[in-house]
């Protein structure tokens, strides 16, 4: 498939390898922004072949993951009330509010249905005239223009008993956070690919001139990330701090026109609560004035929940990258992806989900003796060590 096997070449693989280890001379800390790149650095065991003076973070880019759990709560009591229809994508659904989940809701009889598009959940609002149908509408940038588009949709075609439960964020925003945190150790970003594809680079470089980091707009297959790394290294190496775009064969400086206008018409920028790491300024977006009425916490009146995030999940550590997710003290014990406390564990591109997942579990298992509870044992199509890239 283009552009799928032609970026999992062992042999180039191979060469961006050897170039990174003969560039770097001195220890560097990456971040990769997207949870889809850090599945892919994980599931081919990308960061045990790096050079051992490169330590990849990993960022808080999972929009599931980032949602807070009041937003949660939020979407379960909306979902529980008899005259709604609750729409949303499947990653929602195993993630935990304070007390249940909407897999939960559904068993207790709420209408909770999976669907694989927003005009999905309007064309079922269209077929229950007497009911009123929600679409969680999450994510990054990436997710948010189809999400507008369906919300401009209601209101011209005039389907009043549609809305959208909001928790879109931003990516800039949360890099300005992660970089004026005390605790900052990021030397460098592997941006999102697929964000930039939507919003262009227009953000990035002033953000890397102020904080003098290197920023890399990079792919998600595992030649886009050694490339990315590569390129990020010889910027530190050389005392660069500038932007690349190394996923030129998507990503347009620009952006795409079409869905930035969608969005300024739809939605406006707002503060916004990021799981496990706070408010951050300017980072998130809600509808805006003309499109009000198809706001669901307004409609339902769920403004006023609030939520205190679990003390024993260490997801928002995680997010920030101040730890790994094996060192959570729940780890592969108390938390796996059967009973996750944490969104990270169950949402396909959580951290904690790809540590688990493809067996990064040597240090939660030699805890075993200190917990008293043997770790699950993970799926057995995962690979029991770093995979060589394919």
């Amino acid at each position: 498939m283009k552009y799928i096997e032609e970026f999992q070449d062992p042999e180039l693989a191979r060469r961006l390898l050897d170039d990174i280890h003969a560039t770097v001379t001195r220890p560097w800390a990456l971040m990769e922004v997207c949870g889809g790149q850090t599945h892919t650095i994980i599931r081919h065991g990308i960061d045990q072949l790096l050079p051992e003076q490169i330590e990849l973070i990993h960022g808080p880019g999972c929009p599931v993951c980032v949602t807070p759990l009041e937003v949660i709560d939020k979407a379960l009591e909306i979902a529980s009330r008899p005259e709604v229809i609750f729409c949303s994508f499947g990653d929602m659904l195993r993630v935990p509010g304070s007390g249940r989940d909407l897999f939960r809701v559904r068993s207790e009889g709420g209408d909770v249905r999976v669907v694989y598009s927003p005009l999905d959940a309007l064309r079922i609002a269209r077929q229950n005239p007497d009911r009123e149908v929600v679409f969680f509408g999450i994510g990054f940038e990436t997710t948010a223009p189809p999400n507008a588009m369906t919300v401009y949709q209601a209101k011209k075609l005039g389907i009043p008993n549609f809305s959208l439960l909001v928790s879109h964020v931003r990516v800039p925003p949360a890099i300005e956070a992660i970089m004026t945190s005390p605790s900052c150790r990021v030397q460098g970003f592997l941006a999102a690919g697929h964000v930039c594809s939507v919003m262009g680079m227009g953000e990035y470089p002033e953000l890397a001139a102020r904080h003098r980091v290197p920023i890399v707009v990079t792919g998600f297959e595992p030649l886009d990330i050694l490339e990315g790394v590569r390129r990020a290294v010889l910027q530190l190496e050389r005392g660069e701090h500038t932007v690349d775009n190394a996923y030129a064969r998507a990503v347009r400086p620009e952006g795409n026109p079409a869905a930035l206008a969608m969005l300024e018409d739809v939605f406006e920028v707002t503060d916004r609560a990021w799981r496990g790491i706070g408010v951050i300024p300017r980072s998130g977006w809600r509808l805006s004035a003309r499109y009000r009425d198809f706001d669901a916490e307004h409609r339902f009146s769920v403004t006023d929940i609030a939520t205190l995030e679990p003390a024993e999940c260490r997801s928002g550590e995680v997010l920030q990258g101040l730890i790994k997710p094996h060192e959570c003290e729940a780890f592969g014990t108390t938390c796996t992806p059967r009973n996750p406390l944490g969104a990270t564990m169950v949402s396909s591109e959580g951290a904690c989900a790809a540590y688990y997942l493809y067996r990064r579990l040597d240090i939660a298992a030699a805890r075993k003796p200190e917990t008293g509870t043997a770790p699950e044992t993970a799926p057995e199509t995962a690979p029991l060590e770093a995979s060589p890239v394919v």
